[in-house]
Protein backbone atom coordinates (compact mmCIF):
# COMPACT_ATOMS: atom_id res chain seq x y z
CA UNK A 1 0.00 0.00 0.00
CA UNK A 2 0.85 3.69 0.03
CA UNK A 3 1.50 6.01 2.97
CA UNK A 4 -0.75 9.07 3.34
CA UNK A 5 2.16 11.25 2.23
CA UNK A 6 2.70 9.16 -0.90
CA UNK A 7 -1.01 9.28 -1.73
CA UNK A 8 -1.05 13.07 -1.39
CA UNK A 9 1.85 13.33 -3.84
CA UNK A 10 -0.41 11.82 -6.51
CA UNK A 11 -2.95 14.66 -6.32
CA UNK A 12 -0.99 16.72 -8.85
CA UNK A 13 -0.56 13.72 -11.17
CA UNK A 14 -4.30 12.94 -11.06
CA UNK A 15 -5.28 16.58 -11.66
CA UNK A 16 -2.91 16.60 -14.63
CA UNK A 17 -4.39 13.34 -15.97
CA UNK A 18 -7.91 14.80 -15.76
CA UNK A 19 -6.95 17.94 -17.66
CA UNK A 20 -5.08 15.91 -20.30
CA UNK A 21 -8.12 13.67 -20.75
CA UNK A 22 -10.55 16.59 -21.07
CA UNK A 23 -8.34 18.27 -23.67
CA UNK A 24 -7.90 14.97 -25.53
CA UNK A 25 -11.69 14.59 -25.75
CA UNK A 26 -12.01 18.09 -27.25
CA UNK A 27 -9.27 17.29 -29.78
CA UNK A 28 -10.98 13.97 -30.51
CA UNK A 29 -14.23 15.77 -31.29
CA UNK A 30 -12.44 18.02 -33.76
CA UNK A 31 -10.71 15.06 -35.40
CA UNK A 32 -13.93 13.05 -35.70
CA UNK A 33 -16.06 16.06 -36.71
CA UNK A 34 -18.36 15.67 -33.70
CA UNK A 35 -20.32 18.77 -32.69
CA UNK A 36 -20.97 19.88 -29.14
CA UNK A 37 -24.48 19.28 -27.87
CA UNK A 38 -25.03 23.00 -27.22
CA UNK A 39 -23.48 26.39 -27.91
CA UNK A 40 -22.79 26.73 -24.17
CA UNK A 41 -20.71 23.54 -24.24
CA UNK A 42 -18.85 24.84 -27.28
CA UNK A 43 -17.96 27.99 -25.33
CA UNK A 44 -16.86 25.85 -22.38
CA UNK A 45 -14.62 23.85 -24.71
CA UNK A 46 -12.91 27.06 -25.80
CA UNK A 47 -12.61 28.24 -22.19
CA UNK A 48 -11.00 24.92 -21.24
CA UNK A 49 -8.34 25.30 -23.91
CA UNK A 50 -7.64 28.90 -22.86
CA UNK A 51 -7.48 28.01 -19.16
CA UNK A 52 -5.19 25.04 -19.73
CA UNK A 53 -2.45 27.38 -20.93
CA UNK A 54 -2.57 29.61 -17.86
CA UNK A 55 -3.14 27.40 -14.80
CA UNK A 56 -0.30 26.06 -12.69
CA UNK A 57 0.55 22.48 -13.69
CA UNK A 58 -0.92 19.83 -11.39
CA UNK A 59 -3.61 22.08 -9.90
CA UNK A 60 -7.39 22.01 -10.25
CA UNK A 61 -8.91 25.48 -9.63
CA UNK A 62 -12.70 25.49 -9.17
CA UNK A 63 -13.25 27.37 -12.44
CA UNK A 64 -11.44 24.59 -14.30
CA UNK A 65 -13.19 21.73 -12.49
CA UNK A 66 -16.62 23.31 -13.07
CA UNK A 67 -15.96 23.56 -16.82
CA UNK A 68 -14.71 19.96 -17.05
CA UNK A 69 -17.73 18.65 -15.10
CA UNK A 70 -20.12 20.46 -17.44
CA UNK A 71 -18.29 19.29 -20.56
CA UNK A 72 -18.33 15.67 -19.40
CA UNK A 73 -22.15 15.80 -19.43
CA UNK A 74 -22.27 17.12 -23.01
CA UNK A 75 -23.65 14.73 -25.63
CA UNK A 76 -20.86 15.56 -28.10
CA UNK A 77 -18.13 14.84 -25.55
CA UNK A 78 -19.84 11.55 -24.66
CA UNK A 79 -20.05 10.63 -28.36
CA UNK A 80 -16.29 11.23 -28.69
CA UNK A 81 -15.66 9.17 -25.55
CA UNK A 82 -17.52 6.22 -27.11
CA UNK A 83 -15.06 6.40 -30.03
CA UNK A 84 -11.94 6.80 -27.87
CA UNK A 85 -10.08 4.04 -29.73
CA UNK A 86 -9.92 6.38 -32.75
CA UNK A 87 -7.76 8.96 -30.96
CA UNK A 88 -5.36 9.11 -28.00
CA UNK A 89 -7.16 9.03 -24.63
CA UNK A 90 -5.90 7.73 -21.29
CA UNK A 91 -7.61 4.52 -20.13
CA UNK A 92 -8.39 6.22 -16.83
CA UNK A 93 -10.33 9.11 -18.41
CA UNK A 94 -13.82 7.75 -17.76
CA UNK A 95 -12.96 6.70 -14.20
CA UNK A 96 -11.62 10.12 -13.18
CA UNK A 97 -14.24 12.18 -15.00
CA UNK A 98 -17.02 10.19 -13.33
CA UNK A 99 -15.38 10.86 -9.94
CA UNK A 100 -14.95 14.63 -10.39
CA UNK A 101 -17.27 15.60 -7.50
CA UNK A 102 -15.15 13.64 -5.03
CA UNK A 103 -11.77 14.44 -6.56
CA UNK A 104 -12.36 18.21 -6.68
CA UNK A 105 -13.16 18.62 -2.98
CA UNK A 106 -10.54 20.73 -1.13
CA UNK A 107 -9.81 17.90 1.32
CA UNK A 108 -9.38 15.31 -1.46
CA UNK A 109 -7.07 12.42 -0.55
CA UNK A 110 -6.38 10.03 -3.47
CA UNK A 111 -7.58 6.48 -2.83
CA UNK A 112 -5.53 3.42 -3.74
CA UNK A 113 -7.63 3.01 -6.91
CA UNK A 114 -7.06 6.66 -7.85
CA UNK A 115 -3.30 6.15 -7.52
CA UNK A 116 -3.26 2.86 -9.43
CA UNK A 117 -5.13 4.43 -12.35
CA UNK A 118 -2.86 7.47 -12.60
CA UNK A 119 -0.44 7.71 -15.48
CA UNK A 120 3.07 9.12 -15.56
CA UNK A 121 4.95 8.57 -18.80
CA UNK A 122 8.14 6.55 -18.26
CA UNK A 123 11.18 8.18 -19.84
CA UNK A 124 14.67 6.80 -19.50
CA UNK A 125 15.27 4.12 -16.85
CA UNK A 126 13.77 4.15 -13.34
CA UNK A 127 15.15 1.78 -10.69
CA UNK A 128 13.28 0.43 -7.65
CA UNK A 129 14.88 -1.82 -5.04
CA UNK A 130 12.98 -4.03 -2.58
CA UNK A 131 13.36 -7.23 -0.57
CA UNK A 132 10.99 -10.18 -0.34
CA UNK A 133 11.55 -13.47 1.52
CA UNK A 134 15.25 -12.72 2.07
CA UNK A 135 15.79 -12.04 -1.64
CA UNK A 136 16.87 -8.60 -2.81
CA UNK A 137 15.35 -7.34 -6.05
CA UNK A 138 16.45 -4.52 -8.34
CA UNK A 139 13.64 -3.66 -10.74
CA UNK A 140 14.11 -1.36 -13.71
CA UNK A 141 11.15 0.35 -15.38
CA UNK A 142 11.86 1.38 -18.97
CA UNK A 143 9.97 3.47 -21.49
CA UNK A 144 8.16 1.44 -24.12
CA UNK A 145 7.73 4.15 -26.73
CA UNK A 146 9.97 3.86 -29.78
CA UNK A 147 12.14 6.84 -28.89
CA UNK A 148 12.85 5.35 -25.45
CA UNK A 149 13.90 1.82 -26.44
CA UNK A 150 17.33 2.60 -27.80
CA UNK A 151 18.21 4.09 -24.40
CA UNK A 152 17.88 0.82 -22.52
CA UNK A 153 18.01 -2.42 -24.49
CA UNK A 154 21.84 -2.60 -24.39
CA UNK A 155 21.93 -2.02 -20.61
CA UNK A 156 20.40 -5.31 -19.53
CA UNK A 157 22.56 -8.11 -20.81
CA UNK A 158 22.63 -10.80 -18.10
CA UNK A 159 19.46 -9.76 -16.23
CA UNK A 160 17.68 -12.56 -14.35
CA UNK A 161 14.15 -11.91 -15.56
CA UNK A 162 12.22 -9.67 -17.93
CA UNK A 163 8.62 -8.71 -17.19
CA UNK A 164 6.97 -7.70 -20.47
CA UNK A 165 3.64 -5.87 -20.19
CA UNK A 166 1.30 -5.62 -23.15
CA UNK A 167 -2.23 -4.20 -23.13
CA UNK A 168 -4.92 -6.66 -24.26
CA UNK A 169 -7.29 -3.75 -24.80
CA UNK A 170 -4.96 -2.05 -27.31
CA UNK A 171 -5.96 -4.31 -30.20
CA UNK A 172 -8.03 -1.59 -31.89
CA UNK A 173 -5.75 1.36 -31.07
CA UNK A 174 -2.81 3.10 -32.77
CA UNK A 175 0.51 4.38 -31.42
CA UNK A 176 0.90 7.89 -30.03
CA UNK A 177 4.05 8.31 -32.14
CA UNK A 178 2.66 6.78 -35.36
CA UNK A 179 -1.08 6.77 -36.06
CA UNK A 180 -0.61 4.25 -38.87
CA UNK A 181 0.64 1.47 -36.56
CA UNK A 182 -1.65 -0.73 -34.47
CA UNK A 183 -0.56 -0.89 -30.82
CA UNK A 184 -1.00 -4.65 -30.56
CA UNK A 185 1.11 -5.22 -33.68
CA UNK A 186 3.82 -2.95 -32.27
CA UNK A 187 3.71 -4.79 -28.94
CA UNK A 188 4.16 -8.12 -30.73
CA UNK A 189 7.04 -6.66 -32.74
CA UNK A 190 8.77 -5.42 -29.58
CA UNK A 191 8.18 -8.72 -27.76
CA UNK A 192 9.70 -10.60 -30.69
CA UNK A 193 12.82 -8.42 -30.67
CA UNK A 194 13.30 -8.83 -26.90
CA UNK A 195 12.35 -12.50 -26.57
CA UNK A 196 14.80 -13.54 -29.29
CA UNK A 197 17.56 -11.00 -28.63
CA UNK A 198 21.05 -12.41 -28.06
CA UNK A 199 21.35 -10.38 -24.83
CA UNK A 200 18.43 -12.34 -23.37
CA UNK A 201 19.16 -15.84 -24.67
CA UNK A 202 19.12 -17.30 -21.14
CA UNK A 203 16.76 -14.81 -19.51
CA UNK A 204 13.38 -15.89 -18.11
CA UNK A 205 10.46 -13.91 -19.48
CA UNK A 206 7.18 -13.22 -17.71
CA UNK A 207 4.47 -11.96 -20.06
CA UNK A 208 1.74 -9.87 -18.44
CA UNK A 209 -1.14 -9.26 -20.83
CA UNK A 210 -2.66 -6.42 -18.87
CA UNK A 211 -5.95 -4.47 -18.87
CA UNK A 212 -8.05 -7.63 -19.06
CA UNK A 213 -10.95 -5.72 -17.48
CA UNK A 214 -11.01 -3.17 -20.31
CA UNK A 215 -10.54 -5.94 -22.87
CA UNK A 216 -13.50 -7.89 -21.47
CA UNK A 217 -15.78 -4.88 -22.05
CA UNK A 218 -14.31 -3.89 -25.41
CA UNK A 219 -14.45 -7.36 -26.99
CA UNK A 220 -18.26 -7.27 -26.66
CA UNK A 221 -18.34 -4.33 -29.10
CA UNK A 222 -15.19 -4.52 -31.28
CA UNK A 223 -14.28 -7.75 -33.10
CA UNK A 224 -10.72 -9.04 -32.74
CA UNK A 225 -10.46 -9.30 -36.53
CA UNK A 226 -9.88 -5.53 -36.63
CA UNK A 227 -6.36 -6.40 -35.43
CA UNK A 228 -6.02 -10.00 -36.63
CA UNK A 229 -7.91 -10.40 -39.95
CA UNK A 230 -7.26 -14.17 -39.91
CA UNK A 231 -9.09 -14.62 -36.62
CA UNK A 232 -12.46 -16.26 -37.24
CA UNK A 233 -13.11 -17.73 -33.78
CA UNK A 234 -15.83 -16.67 -31.35
CA UNK A 235 -15.57 -13.04 -30.27
CA UNK A 236 -15.62 -13.94 -26.58
CA UNK A 237 -13.23 -12.91 -23.82
CA UNK A 238 -11.82 -16.42 -23.34
CA UNK A 239 -11.36 -17.25 -27.03
CA UNK A 240 -10.02 -13.86 -28.06
CA UNK A 241 -7.60 -13.52 -25.13
CA UNK A 242 -6.29 -17.06 -25.72
CA UNK A 243 -5.69 -16.20 -29.38
CA UNK A 244 -3.74 -13.05 -28.46
CA UNK A 245 -1.67 -14.94 -25.88
CA UNK A 246 -0.84 -17.57 -28.51
CA UNK A 247 0.36 -14.86 -30.92
CA UNK A 248 2.93 -13.78 -28.33
CA UNK A 249 4.03 -17.26 -27.27
CA UNK A 250 4.47 -18.42 -30.88
CA UNK A 251 7.18 -15.77 -31.36
CA UNK A 252 9.53 -17.66 -29.04
CA UNK A 253 12.17 -19.18 -31.34
CA UNK A 254 13.68 -21.29 -28.54
CA UNK A 255 10.68 -23.32 -27.41
CA UNK A 256 11.81 -26.20 -25.21
CA UNK A 257 14.87 -24.24 -24.10
CA UNK A 258 13.35 -20.95 -23.06
CA UNK A 259 10.04 -20.85 -21.22
CA UNK A 260 7.71 -17.88 -21.19
CA UNK A 261 5.37 -17.55 -18.21
CA UNK A 262 2.19 -15.78 -19.31
CA UNK A 263 -0.59 -14.26 -17.22
CA UNK A 264 -3.69 -12.18 -17.95
CA UNK A 265 -3.69 -9.29 -15.50
CA UNK A 266 -5.53 -6.22 -14.28
CA UNK A 267 -2.98 -3.88 -12.69
CA UNK A 268 -5.68 -1.87 -10.91
CA UNK A 269 -6.91 -5.00 -9.10
CA UNK A 270 -4.49 -5.49 -6.21
CA UNK A 271 -5.81 -9.01 -5.54
CA UNK A 272 -5.04 -10.02 -9.14
CA UNK A 273 -1.50 -8.64 -9.27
Amino acid sequence: GYTKEEQMEFRAVIFGNILQSALALIRGMEMLNIDFGSSTAQEDGQKLQNLSDSIEEGTMPQELSDIIKKLWKDSGVQAAFERAAEFQLNDSAGYYLNEMERICKPEYMPTEQDVLRSRVKTTGIIEEQFSCKELHFRMFDVGGQRSERKKWIHCFEGVTCIIFCGALSAYDMVLVEDDEVNRMHESLHLFNSICNHRFFALTSIVLFLNKKDLFEEKIKKVHLSICFPDYDGPNTYDDASTYIKTQFLELNMKKGVKEIYSHLTCATDTKNV
